[in-house]
């Protein structure tokens, strides 16, 4: 399964994804299979975290509830983990490494 963030129309210009419950499943399944974040997803689908995030906890429920499950675990654990990430950052930014 092709989980780019739409097909390339005419021009070869992006086009949106003609089919929400499709991206918000591609959404999804690209989180799980790469333990992604909510920022990775929507730079690898071209739109915001903030689509993202609603697809995840508002669209996903409604249309496959267990994937939502699996989900939900991984977000929460990514929320759980921020702080920590945050810190490395900062400390690689301040030490050059």
């Amino acid at each position: 399964m092709d989980h780019g963030p739409a097909d390339v129309g005419p021009w070869g210009v992006m086009t949106v994804h003609a089919n929400i419950e499709e991206r918000v499943c591609d959404e999804a399944l690209y989180i799980i299979e790469n333990n992604a974040t909510v920022r990775a997803a929507a730079a690898r689908f071209g739109v915001s975290k903030s689509t993202v995030h609603k697809d995840l906890t508002e669209r996903l429920p409604r249309l496959r509830p267990a994937l939502y499950r699996r989900v939900r675990a991984l977000l929460d654990r990514n929320k759980a983990e921020r702080h920590l990430r945050g810190g490395l950052a900062t400390r690689r930014k301040y030490k050059g490494a």
